[in-house]
């Protein structure tokens, strides 16, 4: 039998960790919060600027600028920086090695510069990570909806609680999608592909942000993805 106090501090904690998420429930692409709000999350394929040329980098500048002071309505950028592992990675490479010192269709001379180039190879990529650290950067447009949008109407539906969930659903993913066409319309602009994230895509980016892990598993069990959705552990 546990002591009593230890189901205490795991109550305060899963109630800490509830507050601190504030996710109430995701309802198609809409995430919906406690106290009369929502967000919609737009992920946005990243490019590599310092390869473009100096007339294209300006162009970008330009577009992303104008993007920006076309908006009428608030957004977030998020940026999200996670280390790559590439361990798996160098066994891959190991293993290759192996089949291709057993080869038996190519020539001995074949043979040895093959395994020379990738062992080249796998001392760059070790020597590359321990100078550098390999990140896998994400970005996100989050574009936010509140209930006050709708001025008294909204603050009524908000106020009916449960009763109006569906009603405050249906009027925060109009907005939302109204926006979102038009960011994806700027974002295209500036040459820049994007999309909305699904509920599947949203649950993933939660558990990993919230449990700090390489990969969110390829299928979530119905008891995190309710955790998730509260805001509680699993």
């Amino acid at each position: 039998m546990k002591p009593a106090h230890s189901k205490k501090a795991k109550a305060i904690h899963a109630g800490s960790t509830q507050r601190f998420t504030d996710i109430d429930d995701i309802l198609e692409d809409v995430v919906m919060f406690q106290g009369g709000s929502a967000c919609l999350i737009i992920e946005v394929q990243a490019s590599n600027f310092a390869l473009l040329s100096v007339q294209e980098q300006e162009a970008k500048i330009y577009a992303y600028a104008g993007m920006l002071n076309s908006l009428s309505f608030p957004i977030q950028i998020v940026i999200q920086n996670k280390k790559i592992d590439i361990s798996s990675y160098l066994n891959l490479l190991e293993d290759q090695s192996k089949k291709t010192a057993v080869h038996t269709n190519l020539s001995a001379n074949i043979n040895q510069a093959l395994l020379t180039q990738i062992k080249l190879y796998k001392e760059f990529v070790q020597e590359l990570v321990k100078v550098n650290t390999v990140l896998d950067k994400r970005f996100y447009v989050v574009i936010p909806y509140s209930y006050l949008e709708k001025g008294v109407v909204g603050v009524a539906t908000a106020t009916k609680g449960q009763s109006g969930k569906e009603a405050f659903f249906e009027t925060a993913k109009a907005a939302l999608h109204t926006k979102a066409n038009s960011v994806l319309g700027q974002l295209a602009r500036t040459g820049l592909r994007a999309k909305v994230l699904s509920k599947e895509e949203l649950i993933r980016l939660f558990y990993e942000i919230y449990n700090q892990t390489q990969t969110a598993p390829d299928q979530l069990s119905n008891s995190i993805k309710q955790a998730i959705i509260k805001g509680q552990q699993a």
